[in-house]
């Protein structure tokens, strides 16, 4: 199962702020978890919303639509339709491409509705306008009356640990703004970045948070281009307050070498940069019998495939079958990620922590076998036909 503590989640979100300039706003990308929004949602200005499934999630939880950034590199031209026409609820829409901005703008054009748009300028990949598209669509709609251009998304990856890097963007977007401004006579109101800040999922990474956070809020300060800034989180929010359990079912030793197999596997535990299992994750036996005499095991998932490793040679004191093993820093995309549907294995429940309360559980284990079936009726066509 997943359990995710509520309080250590409120906790890092605190901690975000008080490490980053005054008046930085933060948003929170809700594909890296959603069986958090709820305490997230009341504690971030906004959520970045990437499908109409992460939409319809939203929704169904009832949180607030003003927070909503409703993007994606595909939209479909129906959900568009179908929000725009409900009026305006204060969410905003980034803009993928000049396709993507037609739908938005013959639509808003069509319904009389006015909506606010930010325009995604790519870093070099599928996502986003290039400059000259950003610009022309600054110069020719800026003061178009159903079109509020709130500002600029730029986004360009995850785990970056470079300072360096990290300068350079903030320049390259400084630039930009500033272009816009003597050029177009636009000055963007608002920018919103994603940093991908980085997250230590592994025991030898040798990388100093704070230090790091600091000298990342003293770039942001020394931007150039004044406006309101916010910061795009998914990963930095989410990771810390997850943990992963899964227990031993099975061990066996092999030509010299020990193996423990979980129930679980690499399809429900997902690390960035976690390859075949050659680093190793902060991990803990939940069960200990006491003893010194520890034993190197290799703990590998539940799947037909020799890739699922979880962890190599890690120190164990005779594990039986039943003991529990605790995987940290699960909290994000592990369970919204990777190849859940393989061998139709059950998903694994999902538990919520707070204060010290009684667990919550919002999910139960699930069987997914019905998602990899024939629906029968189309079946029996088929067969016939």
């Amino acid at each position: 199962m997943y359990a995710y503590d509520l309080s250590v989640l409120e906790e890092r979100i605190r901690s975000l702020r008080s490490c980053l300039p005054e008046g930085v706003r933060l948003c929170y990308a809700v594909k890296a978890n959603t069986f958090i929004l709820a305490t997230v949602s009341a504690l971030v200005d906004r959520l970045e919303i990437c499908s109409p499934g992460e939409l319809r999630i939203c929704y169904q939880m009832g949180l607030p639509t003003n927070k909503f950034v409703v993007s994606g590199v595909y939209k479909t031209p129906a959900l568009i339709r179908e929000l725009i026409a409900q009026g305006p609820s204060g969410e905003l829409y980034t803009v993928e491409s000049m396709h993507q901005f037609s739908i938005l703008s013959d639509t808003a054009h069509l319904a009389k509705k006015r909506i606010s748009i930010l325009l995604r300028l790519t870093s070099g990949n599928q996502f986003g306008l290039s400059e000259d598209e950003l610009e022309h669509i600054v110069s020719e709609y800026q003061h178009d009356p159903f079109l509020e251009i709130r500002g600029i998304q730029y986004f360009s990856g995850t785990q970056k640990s470079s300072l360096k890097r990290l300068k350079r963007e903030l320049d390259y977007l400084d630039s930009v703004l500033n272009k816009l401004q003597t050029d177009r006579g636009y000055s963007a109101p608002e920018l919103e970045f994603g940093p991908g800040l980085p997250v230590s999922y592994f025991i030898d990474e040798d990388f100093d948070e704070d230090a790091f956070l600091h000298q990342f809020s003293a770039l942001l300060t020394r931007m150039q281009f004044k406006t309101k800034l916010t910061l795009e989180l998914g990963r930095s929010i989410a990771a810390s307050c997850g943990t992963y359990l899964t227990s031993v079912v099975d061990k066996k030793t092999n030509k010299g070498q020990n193996y423990a197999i979980v129930d679980g596997g690499i399809h429900q535990l997902i690390y960035y940069g976690q390859s075949m299992a050659m680093k190793h994750p902060i991990v803990h036996e939940l069960t200990h019998r006491g003893g010194t005499e520890h034993e190197p095991w290799n703990i590998c998932g539940s799947l037909c495939t020799t890739n699922d490793i979880l962890v190599k040679q890690f120190p164990m004191y005779r594990p039986e079958i039943g003991d529990v093993i605790v995987f940290e820093n699960a909290g994000a995309y592990c369970a919204a990620e990777g190849i859940a549907l393989f061998l139709s294995r059950d998903l694994p429940a999902v538990m919520l922590l707070k204060n010290g309360c009684e667990p919550v559980c919002v999910r139960g284990h699930m069987p997914i076998e019905m998602l990899n079936t024939p629906n029968n009726e189309m079946r029996e066509r088929i067969w016939n036909d």
